[in-house]
């Protein structure tokens, strides 16, 4: 089954920091429009369609296609929102991820812990594989906080070719200073380092994986976010087999560390290789050159529909076809 975690953090508003939120007033319908595309034919949370600013299309795409070949089931839980999608969904709780340069990140990290482990208790014994996806615009510099906190270093990867790296490291910096740590400071600290520093998405799906039957394989399906997100995971003495799935985009990123963290973290990892190279489609070939990279699970749902025995060639179709539908109600939306 794949499930896609979607939240907030007020981190995301920092100018400059995402490409993916870099209009404000749409940030709350990020992640809520991901979650529609894995139901529907275009987002019904938000009458903006899932494009970047330059026309990029969100990674929802690229899942929705793996999904429609493959025919895995999903569902959608909201770790902490201020506009819930449309689609189908588990809530765990409405409040979103605070600024972590000057307060705590998720004080109620109990509370959504919780629930998450009971929604994990829940789950059918007939499903085998756990894809766990997430969308939280400014996720990868929660993400850095994390890893950096628990004592891994390395640099994040971002949704766009220039990666803010500079403003992310000033961000841990005040971070660090409010929180009188430095690198590997709260190692230990398990769940509650994501309560100081990191964003719900991490807690709900750390607590939830944390929880699921032994025989069920986890895959996090994400970059560098997801990640911190296993390196919660190993810090709250979980052992279980973890894959992190990602796209090549991340992978090859320099920035992003990637396959270093899964080293120091001690998990395996996948990327996709998806290839936009050809695509007649300009949002889709410039994947190939560093826009958007990943989310929404997309690495982690096309090696979900490749273990189910889909091509790539066949993703990647659906993926154009998508896009082609998608930009054709654009044009007609001006």
């Amino acid at each position: 089954m794949f499930q896609l975690f979607i939240a907030e953090t007020e981190l995301a508003k920092i100018p400059g920091l995402s490409d993916a939120g870099a209009n404000v007033a749409l940030l709350p319908y990020t992640a809520p429009a991901d979650a529609d595309m894995l139901f529907f034919e275009r987002p019904k949370a938000s009458k903006s369609l899932p494009f970047d600013p330059s026309g990029h299309p969100s990674p929802a795409i690229i899942t929705r296609a793996s999904m429609l070949e493959a025919g895995f089931s999903k569902g959608v839980v909201c770790a902490g929102l201020t506009v819930e999608p449309v689609a189908p969904h588990t809530s765990l709780g409405s409040d979103t991820g605070h600024d972590t340069r000057f307060e705590n990140a998720v004080p109620n990290y109990k509370t959504l812990a919780a629930k998450a482990k009971a929604l994990a208790e829940q789950w059918n014994q007939d499903e085998k594989y756990a894809v766990l996806g997430e969308s939280i615009v400014g996720g990868t510099t929660t993400a850095m906080l994390v890893l950096r906190a628990l004592g891994c270093v390395g640099t994040v990867s971002s949704a766009g070719p220039v990666n803010p790296l500079t403003l992310k490291e000033e961000i841990w910096q005040k971070t660090s200073k409010r929180l009188g740590i430095t690198c590997g400071g709260l190692k230990g600290c398990g769940l509650e380092t994501a309560s100081l520093l990191g964003d719900p998405m991490q807690i709900a799906v750390a607590s939830y994986a944390a929880a699921l039957p032994r025989d069920v394989k986890v895959v996090l399906a994400g970059g560098t976010q997801m990640m911190a997100v296993a390196a919660i995971m190993r810090d709250m003495g979980v052992t279980r087999d973890i894959l992190v799935a990602t796209t090549k985009y991340v992978h090859k990123d320099p920035t992003s560390c990637f396959e270093a963290y899964a080293h120091q973290i001690g998990v395996d990892w996948y990327a996709a290789p998806l290839d936009f190279s050809k695509s007649r489609f300009k949002g889709l070939s410039e994947y190939e050159i560093g826009f958007i990279k990943e989310g929404v699970g997309a690495g982690g749902a096309v090696w979900y529909a490749q273990h189910l025995g889909v091509s790539m060639e066949r993703i990647q179709s659906r993926t154009e076809e998508i896009y082609e539908q998608l930009s054709n109600c654009k044009e007609q939306t001006k």
